[in-house]
């Protein structure tokens, strides 16, 4: 086993955590849940400390302006619609979907969009390769240099790298369940205390639930649903969360 790893169990219902496998989980009663998970055994306090180390001051309301173009559109009129008008600036935006439903897809395209309208986008994937990225975007056309992509699992370099690279928006997949539980928090406070839009990739349980512990859908701004037949053509995407204003679907 890897210096500073252990293995844990997770339930994909609820998060709950554990040093052996459970035919039912203690916590929500879901059984056949859990899944195992090498995590590293070394505290996230230090990272989220150098993320706090900023200095931040209390403002008068009055002074605070808001902007009507605020928003940031993302190319994709139903997207834009569900997010209740474009990506807000700062926002921690959760995408759930079945595997293979076309949730990476929609997310390049995105980058895409976004890039050929001069915003800076880091795509950082832990489950995919380069090459794997490189053949879904030649499917979607031609990228310019506003694109970079990262293929990262350490969430202390991903963090490093978004504060030197300092990108607009960033698109983050995970994983596993354990990677999107630790990365969550250090990318809320990384979206609030730099003002970078970040997107999470989530999975969704046969239930319908999101992998991971619920308390995720909580943390983050916006939950969305993309749902749908993978062997079909047609797709819904629902927002079932947006502190920002949004329809339903």
């Amino acid at each position: 086993m890897l210096k500073n790893k252990k293995t844990v169990y997770f339930c994909q219902e609820c998060g709950y955590e554990s040093a052996k496998w459970m035919g039912q989980c203690p916590a929500c009663k879901a059984w056949n849940t859990f899944v195992e998970e090498t995590v590293s055994s070394k505290k996230s306090a230090s990272s989220n400390a150098k993320i706090s180390q900023k200095k931040t001051e209390p403002v008068i309301l009055r002074d605070i302006s808001l902007s009507a173009d605020e928003r940031q559109s993302c190319g994709i009129g139903e997207l834009d619609r569900v997010l209740g008008g474009g990506i807000v600036p700062g926002s921690l935006v959760l995408v759930g979907g079945d595997p293979g439903i076309g949730k990476s897809t929609l997310l390049l395209q995105v980058c895409r969009n976004l890039s050929s309208q001069g915003v800076s986008v880091l795509y950082i994937s832990g489950e995919e390769s380069l090459r794997q990225i490189k053949l879904r975007a030649d499917r979607l056309g031609s990228f310019n240099d506003k694109l970079k992509l990262l293929c990262e699992t350490n969430l202390e370099n991903i963090r490093e790298i978004i504060e030197r690279t300092k990108p607009d928006v960033a698109v983050v997949a995970p994983g596993s369940v354990s990677q999107v539980r630790e990365s969550t928090n250090v990318l809320m406070q990384i979206a609030k205390g730099m003002g970078v839009s970040i997107f999470i990739v989530g999975h969704v349980t046969k239930e319908g639930n999101v992998a991971g512990p619920r308390v995720l859908e909580h943390m983050v701004d916006t939950v969305l649903y993309f749902e749908g037949d993978r062997h079909a053509s047609y797709r819904i995407l629902r927002a079932v969360k947006n502190r920002f204003g949004s329809t339903n679907e």
